[in-house]
């Protein structure tokens, strides 16, 4: 059984609260989460580390150390704090084990690279993603209409906006769809509503609405059809969902990312969080 241990900023949180059960039971003995450690404080209404381990059955750890040295595997969540990933990942990134660090990867390019700099030169595989990667509905078209072909126009419709961390969602999605080379983008909505234009710079173009709850996607192939649909389906523990290839990942060390469409990720959101305030300007990329 290979062991995982996760590293937190304050650990009572969606994630750290679904996933030992998901990875207990997709993992089918061969994973179990046994350490955990969070940075704190917790805030009024979270409960703390020892009363979350108890609840989920795993031992408290002393340190982000303890975790590193004694784990096979390393989950840094945060999901709600990204600008406390570079830090809580020091350590991790330097022990050669397999390292996921949650949503949203880093607040800004400059520090994804550093990040993924910091793992390369110890050799450490490491892994990030938007779960949204892994939507059944996204991988179907593009192992479907979309194989292989040049896709002119893709519009991601998602939840919150720039300043926020859900925005990775619909920048993820996009990015699986167009690919890395964006050239400049532009706000054509309002700093409640945003729309962004993506210019690929190739006669493409992608979209990104913040309107709607849920995740909506609209598509033209290469032949001029077109497609569309709602994310509605488990991406979470769904098959080919985020807990598979998470332990995939621990299994072989492989990270089923490329650090470049990672880097692509973060650029869209660093450059579209400062376009939201300037409407009607290309902005490069």
């Amino acid at each position: 059984m290979k062991t995982i241990g996760f590293i937190d900023h304050v650990i009572d949180e969606w994630h750290a609260n679904n996933y030992p059960a998901w990875i207990r039971r997709l993992g089918a003995g061969a994973f179990e989460v046994t350490l955990a450690w969070e940075e704190g404080p917790v805030p009024p209404g979270k409960v703390d580390l020892a009363a979350w381990c108890a609840q989920q059955q795993v031992r408290p750890a002393r340190s982000v150390r303890e975790v590193v040295e004694q784990c096979d595997c390393l989950v840094v969540l945060s999901p709600d704090n990204m600008e406390r990933h570079e830090a809580l990942a020091d350590l991790p990134l330097r022990s050669g084990k397999p390292v996921y660090v949650d949503k949203t990867f880093a607040p800004s390019r400059a520090a994804a690279r550093r990040m993924f700099d910091k793992a390369a030169r110890h050799g450490t595989p490491l892994f990030t993603t938007s779960a949204l990667r892994y939507a059944q509905e996204l991988q179907a078209a593009l192992g479907g209409d979309l194989a292989g072909g040049r896709v002119p126009l893709a519009v991601v419709d998602g939840v919150h906006d720039f300043r926020r961390q859900y925005a990775v969602h619909a920048v993820e999605m996009l990015v699986m769809l167009m690919g890395p080379g964006a050239r400049r983008l532009m706000q054509v909505g309002t700093p409640v509503t945003p729309e962004i234009i993506v210019d690929y710079g190739d006669d493409r173009r992608g979209v990104l609405q913040f309107k709607r709850p849920g995740f909506k996607v609209f598509a033209e192939t290469a032949d001029g059809a077109t497609l569309g649909f709602d994310v509605k389906q488990d991406f979470w523990t769904g098959p080919g969902g985020f807990i598979v290839h998470l332990l995939r990942f621990f299994d072989t060390s492989v990270p089923p990312v490329q650090p470049a469409e990672t880097l692509e990720v973060m650029r869209l959101l660093e450059v579209g969080a400062r376009a939201v305030d300037r409407p009607g300007v290309w902005l490069r990329c």
